[in-house]
């Protein structure tokens, strides 16, 4: 059976963006069944934790086969093995891997800094001074993003692949701003993903944990 380490629980700002999401998401694409194997923030530095995944995050991924860390490179290995993630041809498969690297390397990096400005450190100084220019920089990639998804609905020849779950899950990590409603594309391509029942049940699985540790300790929510 498949295993994918998962927290037992956030803070609510982090709840939907843990990256074991985007394995669960290609899963369940995939048709796959797996175990989640939740942690607490205890274990993460623990040396038998450690073993699997040397930074203490999530997700580790085993298979039987392999072990694995890294999300994007789980997620790749998942479509290289499913016909719903990526296609056989050359072309097919060298497109999706390029739009998969290209959601980690060309994009996440312009979200992510604002994240963590706006996440956690909006109350200082530099990060004052900083915000502008980071937000102009990343929407001028959302504006390029946006003219290379044209009038297409997926980023790789137009179908549905693995490279859609990372780059989904990359940008839906500014739902704490309204910039992507300023690209009316981007924003219906993000719509579009997170209505595919597979992501739905995804999201549904990392959240049920979190829901039941608030219902036992209520001061949770606060946290």
């Amino acid at each position: 059976m498949i295993k994918v380490t998962a927290f037992k629980w956030v803070p609510p700002f982090a709840q939907g963006s843990v990256r074991d999401i985007r394995v669960r998401w290609a899963l369940e694409e995939a048709g796959l069944g797996y175990d989640d194997h939740l942690i607490g923030f205890e274990d993460q530095a623990t040396s038998e934790y450690r073993a699997m995944q040397p930074f203490g995050q999530v997700p580790a991924f085993r298979d039987g086969k392999v072990e694995m860390f890294e999300s994007g490179a789980i997620v790749l290995y998942i479509s290289q093995n499913s016909d719903q993630l990526m296609p056989s041809d050359d072309a097919g498969r060298a497109m999706v891997m390029t739009w998969l690297f290209a959601a980690m390397n060309s994009v996440e990096p312009f979200v992510a800094e604002l994240a963590g400005i706006d996440l956690f450190n909006a109350g200082k100084d530099w990060a004052k001074a900083r915000r502008p220019d980071v937000e102009t920089q990343l929407r001028k990639r959302l504006a390029d993003l946006q003219t290379a998804l044209g009038d297409r609905k997926w980023f790789a020849n137009d179908v549905f692949s693995g490279a859609d779950i990372l780059m989904t899950h990359v940008l839906r990590d500014l739902r704490h701003t309204d910039i992507i409603a300023d690209y009316p594309a981007l924003a219906a391509y993000v719509a579009r993903n997170e209505a595919r029942p597979a992501f739905r049940r995804a999201l549904a699985d990392q959240l049920k944990p979190f829901r039941a540790a608030e219902e036992k300790n209520p001061a949770l929510v606060g946290g």
